[in-house]
């Protein structure tokens, strides 16, 4: 192990995995317990920054962190648990397939703004898989009297796995990678039925994110401040959040 990672390993929290479950073909959860947990001034919404490759010559530094949604927490017990999506061949993938309980990670926290906001009214979210555990985080920390829409998309609509508390609360869609134009159908259906000030919320394929992005603001003329957007994902990158 050199120097640089001698420090990271320093700097950074440390925690144990206590639990690793497959929630569906291609999801697992893995829960990690720390006692920095029971301090953090946790907001739904915020990253882990998980050192995957640490102590792994052959691995880039760069490559070494991934950064994941916390899908719940309960700093009662001093654990949090992520939900993790295997697709592809990156070293997150790698890492999650061959994690086991017992094993010690270090990580930090990446907070970020694509965190829950309750100043609207009606919400909709909108993301493929690997955006699912951060919007049901959010959904759930949302006061009950708040109106929530969802498309939520896989092109195999078993991947995509119940919240921590078994219920479903989005409305599932099977749709192939980048479906832009599957989505803006089934928009304003949506778009009709909520009320009051209006936000969204989308996430994953940055493809999706930007060219959301642009038709809620051009087209249906919401403001920024309505629109939250957070890229998971790029086919052409590697390592994107």
């Amino acid at each position: 192990m050199g120097i640089v990672e001698s420090i990271m390993k320093k700097v950074l929290e440390k925690g144990i995995i206590t639990q690793k479950t497959k929630l569906s073909q291609s999801v697992y959860k893995i829960r990690i317990k720390s006692d920095s947990i029971s301090n953090i001034e946790f907001i739904p919404g915020h990253f882990l920054r998980l050192g995957v490759g640490i102590g792994k010559d052959d691995i880039p530094m760069k490559d070494k962190v991934r950064s994941y949604s916390v899908w719940d927490i309960d700093r009662n017990h001093k654990t949090m648990d992520l939900a993790i999506a295997t697709h592809g061949n990156g070293i997150g993938t790698k890492w999650v397939e061959n994690c086991k309980p017992q094993d010690t990670i270090h990580f930090k926290w990446k907070k970020g703004k694509f965190t829950i906001d309750q100043s609207a009214d009606s919400y909709l979210m909108i993301g493929d898989l690997s955006a699912l555990s951060h919007l049901y985080i959010i959904n759930r920390n949302l006061p009950k009297e708040k109106h929530v829409e969802s498309i939520i998309y896989s092109q195999n609509i078993n991947e995509l796995f119940t919240d921590v508390d078994g219920t479903k609360p989005f409305q599932f869609y099977q749709m192939q990678l980048n479906p832009y134009n599957e989505i803006i159908d089934n928009l304003q259906g949506l778009i009709n039925k909520m009320q009051g000030r209006k936000m969204v919320y989308i996430a994953g394929d940055s493809r999706i994110c930007i060219a959301l992005n642009n038709y809620f603001r051009k087209n249906l003329n919401w403001k920024t401040e309505q629109i939250k957007t957070k890229p998971f994902w790029n086919p052409n990158k590697k390592g994107l959040e």
